[in-house]
């Protein structure tokens, strides 16, 4: 007799509201009984930027501290990171209609507020954690470790490494020429990184294909490009307000997943309080696109 065990997912497009665009990411619902080992085994068989789990708890313990998930990529799991943390939101909201889904995730509470407006799409916008602005790195050294050439980096911005849960270093690059033929050394830039801070690069560029949009984004791991990253976004979100790229409390877009086919449009904002950034929010939409199981 087999001892084995079904465990349903869903998989949602996040940072989209058509199906086929944005990035992919598996919830499954009820991931109890399932250990450490067997988390990190269907995170690599799903083979998605990230795949999330909810443990379901008592009603009341969920009302004060939110739904306990843990994210997971092919390789680790994460304190956080954005699109796994709006798709379970959209999940775990189902058909209810709530205006408001709370996630204990790794780095801690995170709530996701949903807006609904007659013949649109649904909306949701996280809150994420105030943002702590640390190195400003050296532009050529930023060349040389993550293989751009001399000139692409823009001069007029910094770049600098911000977290909000997960730290991100941000690259601005002078325009959609450079960014575009980018060919990222990623032994390099992890290198760097781990050194200096930064999970990622992030790369951005103001000028953007869609004029609706403030930054277009790029984001390459050791799991291919990814097409929205929704933590990077949220760190370019409290860089922009910094860098009056962006007003404070500015809802603007920034448009990634463009050169892989998968385009996505996250939408970010950031106030000012005593002259630092706080209130960072990053939201979009999200469309179910499977249903499933895998046995254990």
């Amino acid at each position: 007799m087999s001892n084995s065990s079904a465990y349903s997912f869903l998989q949602f497009d996040v940072f989209t509201s058509r199906k086929f665009e944005g990035n992919s990411l598996a919830v499954f619902p009820d991931a109890r009984g399932l250990a450490d080992d067997l988390l990190q085994k269907i995170a690599r068989e799903m083979n998605l930027s990230e795949t999330t789990f909810v443990f379901p708890r008592d009603q009341a313990v969920e009302r004060e501290r939110g739904s306990r998930v843990r994210i997971f990529t092919v390789q680790e799991e994460l304190p956080f990171a954005g699109h796994p943390t709006l798709g379970t939101a959209f999940a775990l909201r189902g058909s209810s209609g709530a205006k408001e889904v709370a996630l204990d995730l790794n780095v801690g509470k995170i709530p996701v507020r949903f807006e609904e407006e007659a013949g649109k799409p649904v909306f949701g916008e996280m809150s994420q954690k105030d943002p702590e602005f640390g190195t400003v790195h050296d532009r050529e050294a930023v060349v040389r470790a993550a293989g751009l050439r001399d000139g692409d980096i823009d001069p007029s911005l910094p770049v600098q490494t911000i977290s909000v849960g997960l730290p991100f270093t941000i690259v601005p690059l002078r325009g959609l020429g450079m960014i575009r033929q980018l060919q990222v050394d990623l032994r390099g830039s992890a290198e760097y990184l781990e050194k200096f801070g930064g999970k990622f690069f992030y790369f951005v560029t103001r000028e953007t294909e869609n004029p609706a949009a403030r930054l277009h984004a790029r984001m390459m791991f050791y799991n291919g490009e990814d097409p929205a990253t929704g933590s990077a976004a949220g760190c370019a979100a409290a860089w922009m307000v910094a860098n009056r790229v962006a007003r404070p409390d500015e809802r603007v877009m920034i448009e990634q997943g463009l050169e892989i086919q998968r385009p996505s449009q996250i939408f970010v904002r950031a106030a000012r309080a005593d002259n630092r950034v706080v209130n960072v929010r990053v939201g979009g939409n999200a469309v179910e696109v499977l249903r499933g199981e895998i046995s254990t």
